[in-house]
């Protein structure tokens, strides 16, 4: 049965918050809507679903479209017989799988401000398969008891059809271990090395927050310049933006949302969403844009806010976003995979992507978005990245990562700058994934653990469960 969306559509670049600690103040409340909604469904009371709604949902669905929608394809598949909770995205999305007599489905929902339901949304549930017929080739030797640990996790995603090729970086009590598996295109195999190049999505805002860093210790910026200090005075205009900081862009407290309403998801490229998006029309949004939550008091993940981040530090520094990644970072770390713009024979290294389905999709354009996702980068020069990270040095890229790692939000969750600490077997980790059309990423480390864990894939499956049992078993040992 096709079931009609019933949601306010949201173009998002994946990020997720792990489920690995106890459940957050948020996740109790979505928690104890969803057991309303089940009573309210199972007792086909359309009109009191619809009193759950917030106001955005309810400007966009009319209660009349709802009732029938509700009365025509929901109600008639039956009664919720089961349901658990599959997972909590961003602190923000729950998706639960539902079990009828007749079909199994799963539903995204979301609170707004008002603990009301912004994001309302049925779709057939999709459980991944595992189907290839036979193991995968790797370079993991099963020597060790760690060798085969990892071997038994990695194959729980790598062995799913869907996927591809799969990079796995650890570094742990000073000594680095790489395994790989897979291929890096379907059928070419060929087996990803240490220095295959992935997209890393997301990652790419720690990159960002680290400029930021690298600038306020230079004495370029203070995290506490509002933002309209450094834009045009057509958007310094806007009464919406004047009590936005630097640090509420780069940690996701700036009420802005995660995409802007003038990239409209039924307009652009679903394989390539960012192609066409200009600086232009970023700012023509930001001229007249109303925020969704007061600057500082709300975590609201927003691929928009690292964007504008990264251009008000071009500006600033007059140099390509990408040129002072490569001049502050990756050049001095000797990370020579790492780039936003693959050179010719860079490129002969990239791993092709998949989607979720497991169908070859385009590599990502970014445009004005550039700074929230547009890195490329290996697992040798990702574990070189983390290994910077946890250092305690005197340099000045050192103390820029220090301040990336100064906890600047602390409500329901713990934020740096665009840095997440997550609690895995009691251990909190500084953590960030990534993930774009086809591809997906995880890297967490914890200096004083002496632990760094990096997950890279060229599937768009996520690698958030095989990295956080990475980071499990390695610190149960």
């Amino acid at each position: 049965m096709r079931i009609l969306p019933v949601y306010i559509t949201i173009l998002v670049l994946s990020f997720a918050s792990l489920t690995t600690s106890a459940q957050s103040i948020q996740q109790q409340k979505t928690d104890s809507v969803f057991q309303i909604i089940k009573t309210e469904f199972n007792n086909k009371q359309a009109d009191n679903l619809y009193a759950l709604t917030g106001e955005t949902f309810k400007n966009n669905v009319s209660l009349d479209k709802f009732r029938d929608i509700a009365n025509t394809q929901l109600f008639s598949i039956g009664d919720i017989l089961e349901s658990k909770l599959v997972s909590f995205v961003n602190n923000k999305i729950a998706t639960y799988k539902l079990v009828f007599s007749t079909v199994t489905l799963q539903m995204l929902i979301s609170l707004d401000d008002d603990d009301k339901l912004g994001l309302f949304l049925f779709q057939p549930y999709k459980e991944s398969v595992f189907l290839k017929p036979a193991p995968v080739a790797t370079s993991n030797h099963l020597i060790t008891r760690t060798d085969k640990v990892i071997d038994t996790l990695a194959r729980t995603y790598i062995q799913k059809i869907s996927t591809a090729g799969l990079s796995i970086g650890i570094y742990k009590n000073g000594k680095f271990s790489t395994y790989n598996y897979g291929e890096t295109e379907k059928g070419n195999r060929k087996l990803p090395t240490d220095n295959t190049i992935y997209e890393i999505g997301s990652i790419t805002k720690t990159f960002t927050a680290t400029l930021l860093a690298y600038y306020v210790n230079e004495g370029k910026v203070q995290l506490t310049d509002p933002i309209t200090k450094y834009l045009p005075d057509s958007i310094a205009a806007n009464p919406s933006l004047q009590s936005v900081t630097l640090l509420n862009l780069s940690n996701h407290t700036s009420g802005l949302p995660s995409i802007p309403d003038n990239l409209d998801p039924k307009t652009v490229d679903p394989a390539n969403p960012y192609k066409d998006y200009t600086k232009q029309m970023m700012f023509a949004y930001l001229e007249s844009c109303k925020l969704n939550s007061k600057p500082g008091t709300q975590y609201v993940y927003s691929n928009l806010a690292v964007a504008l981040l990264g251009i008000i530090l071009e500006n600033v520094n007059g140099q390509p976003y990408d040129q002072m990644v490569n001049e502050i970072i990756t050049k001095p770390l000797a990370m020579n995979s790492t780039e936003a713009f693959l050179t010719p024979i860079q490129k002969q290294r990239f791993a092709a992507v998949y989607n979720q389905d497991g169908q070859q999709t385009p590599v990502w354009d970014w445009g004005a978005i550039a700074a929230c996702g547009i890195l490329k980068s290996s697992v040798n020069d990702m574990l070189l990245y983390a290994k910077a990270n946890m250092a305690n040095g005197s340099s000045k890229l050192s103390q820029a990562f220090a301040l990336t790692h100064q906890i600047t939000f602390d409500k329901n969750i713990k934020l740096g700058l665009n840095w997440i600490l997550i609690t895995v077997n009691g251990t909190d980790y500084y953590f960030h994934n990534g993930g774009t059309g086809g591809s997906s990423s995880f890297l967490a480390f914890n200096a004083e653990k002496n632990i760094a864990v990096v997950v890279l894939s060229n599937c768009a499956e996520s690698t958030d469960a095989l990295g956080a049992g990475l980071l499990k078993k390695l610190t149960a040992d």
